[in-house]
């Protein structure tokens, strides 16, 4: 059976993921991408084709010149329309293009979930710089179609509005932006997995921002379970959106026991998180996602293991500069917690502050049974690791 795997750039949700499960389940793989060396000098043994992967058309085209697809798949956040038109064409499992898409447009997202009745958030959208004396600030700018906290600040007044989209859009011209109104509570996620008839929730984690007006995910820690009313109302937003199959990423806020959609990522977490998921819930998560888009049915119970506790940190850099010296990949156990640490820039990289997860200097995986342990063990291996940056 002939997997396609649509991707940008290469990520480790991919490399230590999904391609291995695809070997374990004896799948032959095709990696189409518009940035074939990269992936080859990553995994050189995997078919890789030239392609361009924003079209969907062009996604056609490749794959009927080549081998017959049993599954078109991807887990970029980008691609995740063209991968379901393309599933769609072919006649193969997938998920429903306008679910990706109201996913990935936050603002066709706010339209979907005000017009089914679910939850209403003040929003408009920007094709240039404004200021918007009436928005109800504090408000939040953001692309309407971005990723990872890119570009996504937090504004207090009309004057910041202007000052801040006009910065965004310098560097993305022709970008649309959307200004919705800032909600309020703690940032959560919520973790699922459906073919289409059965979902499983594989529980969440609670998220631990900087400090604003930037919004950069420092800190996860493992949630087995959400309260079940929080959970429903999650829930009946996704079914507006009409998500339900394969892997799906929420981020959401509960204030006053009302839980508020962020955003949806339709795809599996990322950052490490999934492959933390797997370690921690001891299923065969990858294969499991990768076999709904084979169009085989999820079991009616994973088996997953519910007495776990985790955590994950991104050290960040602080300021700009050349990093001269950073710890190296460490795995390890200590007091029944098991650490994986692995770098995210190398030394004798010199980057800008970007305010994003592209700061992040590394990501520490932590997992054991009880989450005091785990955190002490987490604080006391991180203050044993040093970044120098200099100017």
């Amino acid at each position: 059976m002939r997997l396609y795997l649509l991707a940008l750039n290469p990520t480790d949700s991919v490399t230590e993921g999904f391609l291995p499960a695809a070997a374990r389940l004896g799948l032959d793989v095709t990696v189409l991408t518009d940035q074939p060396d990269a992936h080859r000098a990553v995994y050189p043994d995997i078919e890789v084709l030239e392609c361009d992967v924003r079209d969907f058309r062009a996604v056609v085209t490749r794959v009927s010149t080549h081998h017959r697809p049993d599954a078109v798949f991807t887990n970029s956040d980008h691609l995740q329309t063209q991968a379901a038109l393309a599933a769609a064409y072919f006649g193969l499992p997938g998920k429903d293009w306008r679910a990706t898409l109201r996913c990935k447009d936050k603002a066709e997202m706010r339209r979907r979930l005000a017009a089914a009745g679910v939850d209403t958030v003040w929003s408009a959208e920007l094709t240039g710089p404004a200021a918007l004396p009436d928005a109800p600030y504090p408000c939040v700018v953001k692309p309407r179609e971005g990723v990872a906290s890119e570009d996504v600040v937090l504004v207090d007044t009309a004057e910041d509005l202007f000052t801040r989209s006009k910065e965004i859009l310098d560097r993305r011209p022709g970008a649309v932006l959307v200004v919705e109104e800032y909600l309020p509570g703690e940032l959560y996620t919520l973790e699922t997995l459906g073919d289409g008839r059965t979902r499983h929730v594989l529980g969440g984690f609670h998220t631990e921002l900087s400090p604003p007006p930037y919004f950069i995910e420092e800190r996860l820690t493992f949630v087995p379970a959400h309260p079940e009313a929080v959970v429903g109302q999650i829930l009946a937003q996704l079914d507006a959106l009409g998500v339900g199959f394969g892997a799906c990423h929420t981020e959401f806020v509960v204030h006053e026991g009302r839980a508020r959609i962020i955003e949806v990522n339709y795809r599996a977490i990322g950052d490490q998180c999934d492959l933390l998921l797997a370690r921690l819930l001891q299923i065969p998560l990858f294969e499991h996602i990768l076999r709904a888009h084979l169009g085989e049915p999820l079991p009616a119970d994973l088996g997953a293991r519910r007495d776990g506790a985790a955590r994950l940190e991104y050290p960040c850099a602080e300021r700009p500069g050349l990093l001269t010296e950073a710890p190296a990949a460490t795995e390890l156990t200590v007091d029944g917690v098991h650490l994986t640490y692995r770098p995210l820039r190398a030394t004798g990289e010199r980057h800008e502050l970007y305010r994003t997860n592209r700061d992040y200097l590394g990501v520490l995986r932590a997992v054991g049974t009880d989450q005091p342990t785990v955190d002490r063990v987490t604080a006391g291996f991180l203050a044993g690791l040093r970044w120098e940056i200099q100017p």
